[in-house]
C-alpha cells in the first residue's frame, strides 16, 4: 500500500556548476524522496535507503508556488520518477512551467513511472531502470519519443551483473534511446540489509555486500556501462537538454565529465583537479566563452588552465575535445571484473 499526503512544499535545489550524472543548473522534485519499498531511492541526493513502506508526499500547489518563484535555472532537473507521477502528474506541471518560462527541461522517470505525455520540444527525458524488470522496461522503451535514454541505478548486486547489463544495453538501442548511462548511487546500510533480505545470496556475495569495498565495483560497473553504450552507438552519459549549444554550462560540463572519469581512474590526479577547477570557473563566467574564443583567445580567461583553454576552443569549434576522446576511450576500456 502506498500512502500520499498532499504538502505546500516541494524541494527546490540550485547548482553553481554542472555535476554528474544529470548536468543540471537545478532541480525539481514534487515527491518526497521515499517513494518506493523495499528500496527508495532519492535520485537528487544519489543515495539508496531502505523503506517499510512507501510514504509519499506530494506538492499540492506547485504549480503556483513556482509561478512566484522570480528565477529559475535551466537546465533543470524534474524528479518524476516512481508511481507516484502516473497518479498524480506534478511532474508535466513543472514541464508545463519550464515551457513557458524556456527553461531547458530534463525529465527523469523510471520503470514504475510515467512518461509525460506534452512535453517540450527540448525536453531530454532519461529512464531509470529501476527495478530492473527487462518486460517493464521494453514497454516503457517502446513508448518514449523524442530524446530519450537509460540511466542504470548501479546497486551491487543487482544491477552490476553484465549478464543482465548487456541485454538492457541491446533493449535500449533497439527501441532508439539516444544514451545508456550509468546513475552511481550510494547504498547506506538500510538499504544494504534490505537487499539481503529480499535477495538469495550466496555466502560470497553477502560477504562482498556487508565486508567488501564497494567503490571498485561500482567504478567497474560504471566503465562497462559506458563501453555497452560505446559499442551500440550510444551516448555514455546522461544529455542533458539543448546539449548542442556553445554554452559556458556545456562546456564546463564537459571539462567536468572529463575530469570526473580521470579522478574514477586515478589518473593524473592534478591534472584533474586543474580541469575541474577550470570547469567551475566557466560557469560562473559572465561572458559567453563562444564569444571570447571568437574574438581573440580563452587563454585571456585567467582563471583557466592551458588544458582547460584547448579542450574548450576545440569543442567551440568542432563539437568536440581530443583530450576529452582521449579520456573517455580509456574510460570505456577497461572489462568489468571483481
Amino acid at each position: 500500500m502506498i500512502l500520499y499526503r498532499k504538502t505546500n512544499s516541494f524541494r527546490l535545489r540550485r547548482f553553481p556548476a554542472p555535476e554528474p550524472p544529470f548536468w543540471c543548473a537545478g532541480a525539481i522534485a514534487p515527491y518526497g524522496a521515499r517513494r518506493a519499498t523495499p528500496i527508495a531511492l532519492d535520485y537528487a541526493a544519489l543515495r539508496a535507503t531502505a523503506a517499510e513502506k512507501a510514504d509519499v508526499t506530494v506538492s499540492e500547489n506547485m504549480r503556483d508556488e513556482l509561478e512566484r518563484t522570480r528565477t529559475l535555472p535551466s537546465p533543470m532537473l524534474i524528479d518524476a520518477a516512481e508511481q507516484a507521477e502516473v497518479v498524480f502528474r506534478r511532474g508535466e506541471d513543472a514541464l508545463a512551467i519550464c515551457a513557458e518560462r524556456r527553461i531547458a527541461p530534463l525529465f527523469l522517470t523510471s520503470t514504475r513511472g510515467a512518461l509525460p505525455r506534452n512535453a517540450p520540444d527540448d525536453t531530454v527525458i532519461a529512464i531509470a531502470a529501476w527495478p530492473l524488470d527487462l518486460d517493464a522496461l521494453a514497454e516503457l522503451f517502446a513508448s518514449a519519443s523524442g530524446r530519450w535514454g537509460v540511466a542504470v541505478p548501479v546497486i551491487y548486486p543487482v544491477s552490476t551483473a553484465p549478464d543482465l547489463l548487456a541485454p538492457l544495453a541491446d533493449l535500449a538501442q533497439q527501441h532508439g534511446a539516444t544514451f545508456f548511462a550509468a546513475l552511481p548511487l550510494d547504498v547506506d546500510a538500510t538499504a544494504r540489509q534490505s537487499l539481503a533480505q529480499s535477495l538469495d545470496l550466496d555466502d560470497d556475495t553477502y560477504a562482498m555486500l556487508f565486508h567488501a569495498d564497494l567503490e571498485p565495483v561500482q567504478i567497474a560497473t560504471e566503465r562497462h556501462i559506458a563501453a555497452l553504450a560505446a559499442e551500440r552507438s550510444m551516448a555514455d552519459f546522461i544529455v542533458p537538454p539543448r546539449w548542442p549549444e556553445r554554452s559556458n554550462w556545456n562546456g564546463a560540463a564537459m571539462l567536468t565529465l572529463t575530469a570526473s572519469r580521470m579522478i574514477a581512474m586515478d589518473h593524473d590526479l592534478d591534472l584533474a583537479g586543474t580541469i575541474a577547477r577550470s570547469a567551475r570557473a566557466v560557469a560562473e563566467l559572465d561572458k559567453s566563452i563562444q564569444r571570447i574564443a571568437e574574438a581573440a583567445s580563452l587563454s585571456i580567461v585567467e582563471t583557466l588552465d592551458e588544458i582547460s583553454v584547448e579542450m574548450l576552443e576545440e569543442w567551440i569549434a568542432t563539437g568536440d575535445s581530443g583530450f576529452a576522446r582521449h579520456v573517455n576511450k580509456m574510460w570505456r576500456s577497461k572489462p568489468l571484473s571483481y
